[in-house]
């Protein structure tokens, strides 16, 4: 495959140079007449098996929580989530309710369409629910360059005895972000696992404290947000919600959404940059 996209690179680039054609000898092939060249190789042949063209997706327009500024990064410190597969059945319908019910919905991170996505289960799995989600421990924040190695050093040396514990994630819940720009459904914690990530957040709420940064609500609720839409859609995401659970209810093998994963470690992510903080062996 590489032997071929070096050939076809090959003739496309041999005209870039521009000038006089060079001379050819006398004992050379004649060059080809253009017509002569081969064709543009199909599509199909350039492209790995299970190929999803994520540039056709609609994609929407996130705004910054923060401007930047010269010589400071975005910082974010949250444990990673992976959804198990016994799970992605359920999720994948939840997500179909949803997107009938409110139209602008896309993939966080991602920003991809969530109504064309469900128009594939590939896609579906794929983009939305194959990807890493996220517990937030603490806000996502501007740091100083120069605090930046003493913020993770900190960290470590606070988490560096966390043992293993489980998360379910029980209860459809919808959130607005502080400036009302982006709202989100999500999967929220409310008892496995949440005193476990209460503690954790309070951990983090100290090293921010330290470095003069702001923590986080006082109220925390633990929770994977999954799809997201512009501005304050709360009317929305409600009816979703509950339409989503009168569905789950009335189904007896989809009794209620229950993703279940264990805790395995904390990243912090500074820039572009991820810093494993605390990693639990199994």
């Amino acid at each position: 495959m590489d032997a071929l996209m070096a050939n076809y690179a090959s003739d496309s680039d041999s005209d870039s140079n521009g000038g006089e054609p060079a001379a050819v000898s006398a004992g050379a092939p004649e060059v080809p007449e253009p017509s002569a060249l081969l064709p543009p190789p199909p599509l199909e042949l350039l492209q790995p098996p299970n190929f999803v063209d994520y540039s056709a997706m609609a994609q929407g327009s996130r705004v910054r929580s923060f401007p930047h500024v010269e010589g400071s990064y975005a910082l974010h410190v949250y444990i990673p989530v992976v959804i198990p597969s016994d799970a992605k059945k359920q999720l994948a319908l939840a997500m179909k309710r949803a997107a009938s019910l409110v139209p602008d919905l896309y993939a966080v991170d991602a920003d991809y369409a969530l109504s064309e996505l469900c128009k594939d289960e590939h896609k579906l799995e794929k983009v939305l629910l194959s990807r890493e989600f996220h517990v937030s421990l603490g806000r996502p924040v501007a740091v100083q360059v120069h605090q930046i190695d003493s913020f993770i050093a900190m960290l470590r040396q606070k988490f560096q005895s966390q043992q293993r514990y489980w998360m379910e994630f029980n209860k459809w819940e919808h959130f607005v972000n502080d400036d009302c720009t982006r709202s989100f459904l999500s999967l929220e914690v409310t008892r496995t696992g949440l005193p476990e990530i209460s503690k954790q957040i309070l951990v983090v709420d100290e090293v921010y404290r330290l470095h003069g940064l702001p923590e986080f609500y006082k109220n925390p609720r633990p929770h994977i947000s999954l799809v997201w839409a512009l501005g304050d859609v709360s009317g929305k995401l409600k009816q979703a919600i509950k339409d989503i659970e009168k569905y789950q209810s009335s189904t007896s093998s989809l009794q209620k959404c229950n993703v279940r994963c264990k805790f395995s470690r904390v990243v912090c992510k500074v820039g572009k940059k991820l810093h494993d903080i605390c990693k639990v062996a199994d």
